[in-house]
């Protein structure tokens, strides 16, 4: 079988931060990387879901929540990955950043009651929120030239669709 893309990077030596994975169909994915992979720092499993359930509302409730198609974690409780249609590579880290800092004002887990939920009792807001300020903190320090070189990514891959 074909290797996917994910598994083609190299996880020894993937740094968090915000990664063009693929455009598919229009599709683009980005890999959010919030923890280096293979280190023994993982996100936990009641942060994890957490996090996708605070992220994923804020996102597809920002100005780009039309281009928002879909947000979830990794297996590997590294990060999370992001599909968008229609945006750019800076203008979904734009809406990432936006999404960041609306978790920081959330008093509680969107969507976390029993009805809504399908494993209500594992939530953990505190470490969320903790989890997403570290990560939108180095969404804030990342350099222009890093951005500039994820865009060129992604350009590349649009060109040759």
């Amino acid at each position: 079988m074909d290797k996917i893309p994910s598994f083609e990077k190299d996880h020894d030596t993937l740094q968090p931060g915000l990664h063009f994975s693929t455009l598919q169909r229009g599709v683009m994915t980005l890999d959010l990387r919030f923890k280096r992979p293979n280190t023994g720092d993982y996100v936990s499993p009641a942060a994890l879901h957490s996090i996708e359930h605070m992220l994923a509302t804020a996102l597809r409730n920002g100005p780009q929540k039309e281009h928002i198609l879909y947000f979830g974690p990794m297996g590997c409780r590294t990060g999370f990955y992001l599909l968008t249609e229609g945006l750019t590579y800076r203008e979904a880290y734009e809406a990432l950043r936006a999404a960041l800092a609306a978790c920081a004002d959330m008093d509680a887990v969107p969507g976390a009651r029993r009805s809504e939920c399908g494993n209500y009792l594992e939530h953990d807001l505190a470490g969320a929120k903790a989890e997403c300020a570290a990560y939108l903190a180095l969404l804030n320090g990342m350099s222009g030239e890093e951005l500039t070189e994820e865009e060129e990514r992604a350009r590349c891959a649009e060109a040759m669709r």
